[in-house]
């Protein structure tokens, strides 16, 4: 029995089969469509197909902040029972919601001085993010320390990648990370920009090429390069509601790397979905360092 609570959040859009296989503490993150709140069920109720429709039809989900108050609803039940926590965090650099963790530890922590509490910014999110929960999991499933699987995340963190495209640019220029007059040309020369997760847990474009075949060409290629170890890559697609494209970009990375054994498909979340919009597509994996 470890002396500690193993727990995440679902930023990581890991599926919930592990969080029930796994027994993992979630935090749920919330998000608004059409007025109404939600809280990410990681595909549970399996409406993420109607979600990205929704999306097609118009609908503009807004993803939110989980308060200090809603952390503290997490934390203090495991220091009541005389357990310590280790959370395993999305990227601080893409959210200030690791601020509000960060404030939820100090005050429990003053109220229960005898427990421990470490918090891993994982400098990811989505797929990078479920990839290092599930080997961390392992370790602690082994009964390696706190200490230990912290150790672990934060020497191996930057070995977890994604690298991704998107269908229609509005909703990068929504989230304000490309212009008006970019998403404008962009999408008038169908130009598909290439997105990867940076060493400092930033989302960077890397490259735009012109349409979509191109542009999962370019992912696959890249994710090929930085594979050291099929056998440890653990591979998941990512998609919002493209499943055909989804498993072309399969074919691809079982071209280029025939070694790779089981490659998981599934779908983007919504709070990530939000940002990226339908159509979205992405290779990750747990290979090389980030060079970027």
């Amino acid at each position: 029995m470890n002396s500690y609570v193993f727990m995440t959040d679902s930023d990581s859009d890991l599926p919930c089969r592990y969080v029930d296989e796994l027994e993992l503490t979630m935090v749920y993150m919330p998000y608004t469509l059409n007025g109404k709140e939600y809280f990410d069920d990681l595909g549970r109720a399996g409406k993420q197909k109607e979600y990205f429709d929704s999306m097609r039809n118009g609908a503009a989900p807004v993803t939110s902040l989980l308060p200090t108050a809603a952390y503290l609803e997490y934390f203090e039940p495991c220091f009541e029972a005389g357990k310590d926590i280790l959370f395993v965090a999305f990227s601080s650099q893409l959210s200030s919601t690791i601020n509000n963790i960060y404030a939820a530890r100090e005050e429990l922590l003053e109220k229960y001085p005898e427990r421990k509490m470490i918090v891993v910014d994982t400098l990811s999110i989505s797929a990078p993010q479920s990839i290092l929960i599930l080997k961390a999991h392992a370790l602690y499933r082994d009964g390696k320390t706190m200490e230990e699987v912290a150790q672990w995340l934060e020497e191996n963190k930057l070995r977890a990648q994604a690298f991704f495209t998107v269908d229609d640019l509005v909703y990068l220029r929504r989230g304000g990370r490309i212009s008006a007059v970019a998403a404008t040309l962009g999408s008038m020369l169908d130009l598909k920009p290439i997105i990867v997760e940076d060493r400092a847990g930033k989302l960077v474009n890397t490259d735009k090429l012109q349409g979509r075949k191109r542009a999962l060409r370019s992912i696959a290629d890249r994710a090929a390069q930085n594979i050291d170890n099929p056998a440890e890559a653990q591979m998941t697609i990512l998609h919002a509601d493209a499943p055909e494209d989804a498993a072309r970009l399969e074919a691809l990375m079982r071209e280029r790397v025939p070694e790779l054994t089981e490659i998981n498909i599934q779908y983007v979340g919504p709070v990530i979905g939000a940002h990226c919009g339908p159509g979205t597509i992405a290779v990750c994996f747990f290979g090389k360092e980030r060079s970027v």
